[in-house]
């Protein structure tokens, strides 16, 4: 999935303004722009869109964490993952929302998408695992699409 829409769906989910999505990718310590989270947003075919950077998604998942979970002082910062694959934005959205393993079935069932718990469990491991699986597009997106209706009723 493109990060564009990824930053979309989040901000639909969250109902938050441009301005806070901004807010929410600086909180740290990023440097971004308003206007850029706009072009990040606008639709592929409208003018002035630009592709959204790994760079910038992965500052607004490290900050959707702090916004919603708050920041922990005990820990240092994490370093930002590079590059951004589905399986980090998955894991990411995990963490902001402390999803534990029934709750993301419960999403993926009300998107009508199934999933196994050992398919699942393979999304969250580490890449070289003998049982890594890949996070792919449909997943990911029927995982938006379940979490936003918990989120948003």
């Amino acid at each position: 999935m493109i990060h564009n829409d990824v930053l979309r769906s989040l901000r639909y989910m969250l109902d938050i303004s441009d301005a806070k999505l901004a807010e929410i990718t600086r909180i740290n310590g990023f440097d971004v722009s308003d206007a850029d989270i706009a072009s990040y947003l606008k639709k592929d075919e409208e003018e002035g869109f630009v592709r959204c950077p790994d760079e910038v998604i992965a500052h607004f998942l490290d900050g959707l964490v702090v916004f919603k979970r708050g920041r922990d002082e005990s820990r240092p910062p994490l370093p930002v993952e590079l590059p951004v694959t589905n399986n980090i934005i998955l894991k990411k959205l995990r963490v902001a929302f402390e999803l534990k393993e029934d709750d993301l079935h419960a999403i993926l069932k009300a998107a009508d998408f199934s999933v196994s718990k050992p398919e699942l469990s393979a999304l969250f491991r580490k890449v070289g695992n003998s049982n890594y699986r890949p996070c792919g597009d449909q997943l990911l997106r029927n995982f938006l699409k379940g979490l936003t209706l918990r989120v948003r009723g």
